[in-house]
């Protein structure tokens, strides 16, 4: 093999190998953009069964009070049975509820609707439960 074939195979060699090389570098930077770590995903969802629980807990809380037992029983529904169906509403549908369990609660405490309207409140809920 002559000294300018030997050259134009080790020029070509190169070039591939350098051309090969790029993509593969750009897809790794790429990745690890993308990677979550075990404990961020740990995290997440822990941080989402905690909001379960505290949305669970708003609803419970207006449904244990005054105002939802005395709703609760006006429309003979059985608080227990509306404790199970907590347990079973979606993320989505239970993020709604206690939202306007805790807005509803607000303003009876600031006066802004009667007791009359939070029971009316309650069976709603219940009737959604």
């Amino acid at each position: 093999m002559s000294t300018r074939s030997t050259l134009f195979v080790m020029l070509g060699v190169s070039v591939l190998a350098s051309a090969l090389s790029v993509p593969t570098r750009a897809q790794g930077e790429g990745k690890q953009r993308h990677v979550v770590s075990q404990e961020e995903m740990s995290n997440d969802s822990a941080r989402a069964g905690e909001l379960r629980n505290e949305n669970e807990a708003a609803l419970r809380h207006l449904l244990s009070s005054e105002a939802g037992q005395q709703a609760l029983k006006s429309a003979n529904v059985d608080y227990t049975r509306v404790d199970k169906a907590i347990n079973r509403l979606s993320d989505q549908d239970l993020a709604k509820l206690a939202e306007r369990s805790r807005q509803a609660e607000n303003e009876f405490a600031a006066g802004m609707i009667s007791a009359k309207h939070l029971a009316y409140l309650v069976l709603a809920i219940v009737v959604i439960v």
